[in-house]
């Protein structure tokens, strides 16, 4: 995908859970996310967030005493509570078009958000959320092998990834821990998410799972 495919799946992906937001029961916005500690509304917030600039970012850190991964919880839950929730779908869906990102980071971490946040909402729900194959490709190579929070290669190293929708893999060569499943599921995984491994097959599949609930990933 060139950069203007991303921004453009982005969009889609932004408008098409604000869509799906819009519906949500007062339960569904109270229920707990993939995310730990996280509810399905402090995850939306978050994704709200990403327009957030470098005056905003640099007065957020300091409240959170230097820790980014503090001033990732803090900002959304503080932008859950001030924010009534239909009018998190609504500033979410407003977002679509423009091309701000946060400082110090590709056109890619976007798509990786909201791509990922959208499953970490609607699985805890029992919701189907299809992710595009092209968009969560672009979205995984990103991801591996280095990107930071997930430093996925570091952490889940001997395993080989193989998507079966389309042509992605990475990871080390052999079948003896080999996972394979949809490119979109083995994204979920690649970000820290243990639930990704019901949906997933392969003899290094119980290693990976091990390896992911061992682990502490911020959203």
């Amino acid at each position: 995908m060139d950069t203007d495919d991303v921004w453009r799946a982005i969009d889609a992906e932004r408008v098409s859970l604000a869509d799906l937001l819009d519906g949500f029961t007062a339960e569904q916005w109270e229920a707990p996310s993939l995310c730990a500690g996280w509810r399905v509304r402090e995850v939306a917030a978050h994704l709200t967030l990403a327009h957030m600039g470098v005056a905003g970012a640099v007065a957020a850190l300091a409240r959170a005493g230097g820790s980014f991964d503090r001033m990732i919880y803090d900002t959304a839950r503080r932008r859950a509570r001030q924010v009534p929730v239909r009018q998190l779908a609504g500033q979410l869906r407003a977002m679509a078009g423009s091309r701000r990102k946060a400082p110090g980071i590709s056109h890619l971490e976007p798509l990786i958000d909201v791509l990922v946040h959208g499953q970490d909402i609607v699985v805890p729900l029992g919701l189907e959320r299809p992710m595009p194959a092209e968009a969560a490709m672009a979205a995984a190579s990103r991801v591996w092998p280095d990107l930071y929070p997930f430093r996925a290669a570091r952490r889940l190293p001997g395993l080989r990834f193989v998507a079966t929708d389309c042509d992605w893999s990475a990871g080390e060569a052999g079948e003896d821990r080999l996972v394979t499943g949809p490119v979109g599921v083995i994204l979920i995984a690649l970000t820290g998410r243990p639930a990704a491994t019901a949906r997933l097959s392969g003899p290094g599949v119980p290693e990976l799972e091990g390896r992911l609930r061992s682990a502490s990933l911020r959203p």
